[in-house]
């Protein structure tokens, strides 16, 4: 019997990835199980998974109005014609269990299968959404990244990362990723990066912390965003020891290239970084519900990693928490074996095990 698995983490690529990490698991173990993807043409649906080997149905997007307004009215409509296209696609696939990782892909997703598929629900944030939240109250299986997400009965899994990430081999791959992006072959490097649009104040912190971390013979490769800005050249120090770029696509390298970060505190971040073992600098969006300060708090508790407050960062703190890390070499691999024995290398296998027993099932 040929399993059919749907997957519905469409949107942004926080819900993409660990979506696409479980296909990948479930072709490793179940060779001949078919994988297909709901998605939408808003976000990164249409770009990121066709390229990773999926076929991907599009159903009418969904998004939740934040207040009152024309969009709330049409919403029972949208919902209803989103919910008609999934269970098309469900009857099309043949489907045998609908896996959910939020957004508002997810929530169309559930609506659809309840009663007819069965679910599993898996929520990366530390703090849930609504699509999760309405999900998990029929879903088969109810997964989460950390503890405390808000999810009754969710079991801690972490968050399902790629291969290229989970069995990244840094100390191997260290000469080549640091040819690739121009850097010295010699010294340590600190990666800086806040998503693909980048961040202000991590890009102004940087500025500021630029002369002084290349005094100390530290080097940066700095992903600024899309719409951000680099630093300015420090006066007497030329590339390869700063190396600034708007986006960097190979973040596997990049990872293998550092020997700290500076960064967000998504999930995913924290996820990545933690499974690959580097000591991190977290600074978490001074909005929102907190979530990202909640990420990062297993691997700070476990010594992997600080959270400095947004509202805190600047170039003089930068030097104070990266100086005296970058330049001890013993600390940083202290660090980094805390970053990493605080992650869940596994769970894209784990998570994958669920879903074929709940489909079998």
């Amino acid at each position: 019997m040929t399993l059919s698995v749907v997957v519905a983490g469409g949107g942004s690529a926080g819900h993409i990835e660990p979506a696409l990490a479980l296909a990948d698991a479930v072709r490793r173990l179940e060779p001949t199980a078919r994988v297909t993807a709901l998605g939408t043409e808003r976000g990164l649906d249409t770009t990121l998974i066709p390229a990773r080997g999926y076929p991907l149905e599009l159903i009418p997007p969904v998004p939740l109005p934040r207040r009152p307004s024309a969009d709330l009215l049409r919403l029972p409509g949208r919902v209803r014609g989103a919910i008609r296209r999934v269970r098309e696609v469900l009857g099309q696939v043949d489907a045998d269990v609908v896996v959910g990782f939020g957004g508002y892909v997810a929530l169309p997703a559930y609506l659809g299968a309840r009663g007819r598929v069965p679910i599993v629900v898996h929520e990366a944030n530390a703090r849930a959404g609504l699509a999760n939240k309405v999900g998990a109250r029929f879903a088969a299986r109810v997964l989460a990244a950390v503890p405390g997400s808000g999810l009754r009965g969710a079991e801690v899994l972490g968050i399902p990362l790629r291969r290229a990430v989970t069995g990244l081999d840094r100390a191997a791959l260290r000469a080549q990723a640091r040819e690739r992006f121009g850097l010295p072959a010699d010294g340590p490097v600190l990666l800086v990066f806040g998503g693909s649009q980048g961040a202000r104040t991590l890009n102004t912190a940087t500025a500021a912390a630029l002369p002084g971390l290349l005094d100390r013979g530290i080097s940066v490769l700095h992903a600024h965003g899309k719409g951000g800005s680099p630093a300015p050249p420090a006066p007497g120090h030329v590339p390869p020891h700063y190396v600034a770029l708007p986006y960097i696509d190979d973040m596997h390298l990049a990872y293998a290239a550092a020997d700290a970060v500076l960064g967000r505190a998504g999930a995913m971040t924290v996820a990545e970084v933690s499974a690959v073992g580097l000591p991190a600098v977290y600074v978490p969006l001074p909005h929102g519900n907190g979530e990202q300060a909640l990420n990062a708090g297993p691997v700070v508790a476990a010594g992997g990693g600080v959270l400095v407050p947004d509202a805190e960062l600047t170039g003089d703190r930068v030097l104070a928490e990266l100086v005296p890390l970058l330049t001890d070499p013993a600390r940083m691999a202290a660090t980094g074996a805390a970053a990493r024995a605080s992650g869940h290398a596994d769970a894209d296998e784990r998570l994958a095990r669920i879903v074929l027993e709940v489909a079998r099932a």
